[in-house]
């Protein structure tokens, strides 16, 4: 038995005087709006090239299709700048593109055959500190540090866990520096 699943629009419970109604015309959009939002504010303070400038590329320049900051933003959402054709319309770099990006170390990237692109965590703590202190006309005279460490529950063989004797499970223990809202330093811990 063939199931015909393509409605136009389905109709959901009224919301008080409102019609609630999905459709499915819209093309391509989405419902991520915190894409918007970061958008904006990297419009407005470079968030994402000043990010990617903490990170060091080894790779060759005429081999690469995404830039570190393309990977950083996944900028292409509909694939239409993709450089081969069998790629166009595929929007975003492959998880094994974005494991290079995350998985390099800056004392194996210049050698590794795959992990090619490695990060400067010290430049990247510089950088959260950096639009700290830019968020202010005047830098505080005094501030809080709030160290937390939130554990993030695993479920498998993944690379960096370990058995957290409190929490009774294999985890990642990643320690944040907060000073009110703003992210000071994020690390995880092996």
């Amino acid at each position: 038995m063939n199931t015909e699943c393509k409605p136009e629009q389905l109709e959901f419970q009224s919301l008080g005087r409102r019609e609630v109604i999905g459709r499915f015309d819209g093309g391509r959009i989405t419902s991520d709006g915190g894409g918007l939002l970061l958008r904006e504010v990297d419009q407005r303070i470079g968030l994402l090239d000043r990010l990617a400038a903490c990170f060091t590329d080894h790779r060759n320049p005429e081999s690469i299709e995404h830039s570190v900051r393309d990977l950083v933003a996944q900028r292409d959402l509909t694939g239409e700048r993709r450089v081969r054709e069998q790629d166009r319309g595929n929007p975003l770099a492959a998880s094994s593109t974005l494991n290079r990006l995350e998985l390099g170390t800056p004392e194996s990237a210049s050698s590794d055959r795959y992990k090619r692109i490695a990060a400067d965590n010290e430049a990247m703590d510089r950088l959260l500190v950096d639009l700290f202190l830019e968020s202010y006309r005047k830098p505080p005279r005094k501030i809080w540090l709030d160290l937390d460490a939130t554990d993030d529950p695993l479920h498998g063989q993944q690379e960096g866990r370990f058995f957290h004797g409190y929490y009774r499970c294999y985890c990642y223990l990643p320690l944040y520096i907060f000073s009110g809202e703003h992210l000071l330093c994020a690390r995880l811990r092996t």
